[in-house]
């Protein structure tokens, strides 16, 4: 009984914590940026109510938050530039162009850009990848016919598969590095092959029905 405690005690208040952030989002109190607040808000408090609010704690989440924030402007910054330039020597209309005439029409641009996009998920991380390669391949695909919902959710579906696939996976080195040290690196790959077909199975399904994808969405707004 003492461990059932425990172990509600440790799950419980992340959960609810999780729940207040996506639920201010679906109920329309809050927007995704506000969210971000109300995150803050609840893990200050929990880490309140867990005695682990102090001076360095809060020193260590700030300079994280910095680096990171930082880390994120610079891409931007110069994934700006990079799309400033690409477009005044006419590279979005020659990707444009490129996609409509692939030969498939709108399925056969969106199985090589979410080819390449995969393959890309090997050595970029995906704010890279969404600031520097979406931008580009984007207007092409919808110009096409493609659903924006639609695609940006096979995207991120794409993404998730890329960063668990072998021997590339920035998830399986996030778990290798949590993992105890009697865990071999083999048994993490050999363990997320189930997990990699379960995503290509998603994204084929999402890929033929798209109202898998966007009917929620649509009911909510």
């Amino acid at each position: 009984m003492e461990i059932w405690k425990n172990a509600l005690f440790e799950v419980l208040p992340p959960i609810f914590l999780i729940l207040a952030v996506l639920g201010s989002i679906f109920l329309g109190v809050a927007t995704p940026t506000e969210s971000a607040s109300v995150g803050a808000a609840g893990a200050a408090i929990l880490a309140l109510l867990r005695r682990d609010l102090n001076f360095k704690n809060i020193s260590e989440a700030a300079i994280t938050t910095v680096k990171m924030s930082s880390f994120v402007f610079i891409i931007l910054i110069g994934a700006s530039m990079f799309s400033l330039v690409f477009r005044g020597f006419q590279g979005d209309e020659m990707i444009s162009n490129f996609l409509t005439n692939i030969p498939g029409g709108e399925y056969g641009a969106l199985i090589i850009v979410m080819l390449t996009i995969f393959i890309l998920g090997f050595f970029l991380d995906y704010i890279e990848i969404i600031f520097v390669i979406i931008p580009l391949v984007g207007p092409g695909l919808i110009a096409n016919g493609a659903d924006p919902l639609w695609l940006g959710i096979l995207i991120s579906l794409n993404l998730q598969t890329s960063f668990l696939t072998p021997p590339f996976g920035f998830s399986l080195f996030f778990l290798r590095g949590v993992a105890p040290e009697n865990v071999k690196t083999s048994n993490i790959y050999s363990g997320v092959i189930p997990f990699i077909f379960i995503q290509i199975f998603a994204i084929i399904l999402v890929f033929a029905f798209p109202e898998i994808a966007t009917w929620l969405p649509r009911l909510i707004n």
